[in-house]
């Protein structure tokens, strides 16, 4: 059974004389059936939320998938062997956000419950990152990373999820997302 929610991301208010954007349509394609219907629409809610304050207008289009798919794809992708939890396609344009991306719902479960927050709050933290790849960050080195890290936690708090990529000082870091 194919489930799929979609949402759009409002930009926020611009400011006075600004062209407004009509936003960010999101996609949500769950073909095994790894998340509930409340879940798919709390997923797609909390990602339209958290790429708004970007301002980009478009398309996101997110497949959760499973451990085997994922691995399959990494490794015809990226030529790595192993699962891994986004793999981001941009397909955008310097005026229109377009994008595809993979989400590793057992990735997604394994880093909430290590972190301790639910599978759901992990996979919107996946569309974020990729979104902002779509828009310009790069995690290639140690600093970059960092930034980009800085800034998905930060829109995520923005959006009512809290953050998810460092929720805390006392806990460990992560390897990495792709």
């Amino acid at each position: 059974m194919d489930e799929t929610e979609t949402s759009t991301a409002e930009p926020p208010e611009p400011s006075p004389g600004a062209p407004t954007a009509p936003g960010v349509t999101i996609d949500l394609i769950d073909a095994e059936g790894r998340l509930n219907a409340t879940q798919r629409a709390w997923v797609v809610d909390h990602a339209a939320r958290a790429i708004a304050p970007l301002g980009r207008r478009g398309e996101v289009r997110v497949r959760v998938v499973g451990d085997e798919a994922m691995a399959r794809e990494h490794a015809t992708h990226k030529g790595v062997t192993g699962t891994t939890d986004v793999l981001t396609f941009n397909l955008s344009d310097d005026a229109t956000l377009d994008a595809d991306i993979l989400v590793c719902a057992d990735e997604a479960g394994r880093q909430g419950e290590r972190l301790g927050h639910t599978t759901e709050r992990e996979l919107v933290l996946y569309i974020v990152h990729g979104v902002l790849h779509c828009a310009g960050h790069d995690d290639a080195d140690e600093t970059s990373a960092a930034r980009m890290h800085a800034r998905e936690d930060e829109l995520l708090v923005q959006a009512g999820v809290g953050a998810t990529y460092a929720p805390g000082a006392d806990r460990p870091g992560r390897e990495g997302t792709s």
